[in-house]
């Protein structure tokens, strides 16, 4: 029992992302909310983006542990953007760490206006699925 992602036909061929994923039944879904790149006081740490990037996926890592996961196991990642960051730093600092089983996660990304948080410039969440052992 795998997770199966998709490149169909018809759709653009990306090393990047997939376009499709099927969970079976029985895989437990974890959801981790937006992180950015800030500390665990909430203090952005750095005003550049590759920094902020790296720590916002970093952020990722502890709440995928927290409920046994790991970033193997995401599915799906929506990546947040500032729109007068830069898109090329942020890139390399985190397609390194988008991680699958030979093919790539999903990825949704999108250039926003601002973050939640003061002085952040990027935004991180996933949704991964367990298996069963």
């Amino acid at each position: 029992m795998d997770i199966i992602r998709l490149q169909p036909a018809g759709l653009v061929k990306s090393p990047a992302f997939s376009h499709v994923a099927i969970v079976p039944a029985g895989a437990t879904t974890i959801y981790v909310g937006g992180q950015n790149g800030v500390d665990d006081t909430g203090t952005v740490i750095s005003a550049d983006i590759a920094e902020q990037t790296s720590r916002a996926v970093d952020n990722v890592v502890v709440a995928l542990g927290a409920a046994g996961a790991s970033l193997v196991d995401v599915v799906q990642w929506t990546v947040l953007i500032a729109a007068d960051a830069d898109l090329g730093a942020a890139y390399g600092a985190i397609a390194p760490r988008l991680v699958g089983p030979g093919v790539p996660p999903l990825v949704t990304a999108a250039r926003v206006a601002g973050l939640g948080v003061p002085g952040a410039l990027i935004e991180v969440s996933v949704i991964a699925a367990k298996l069963p052992s």
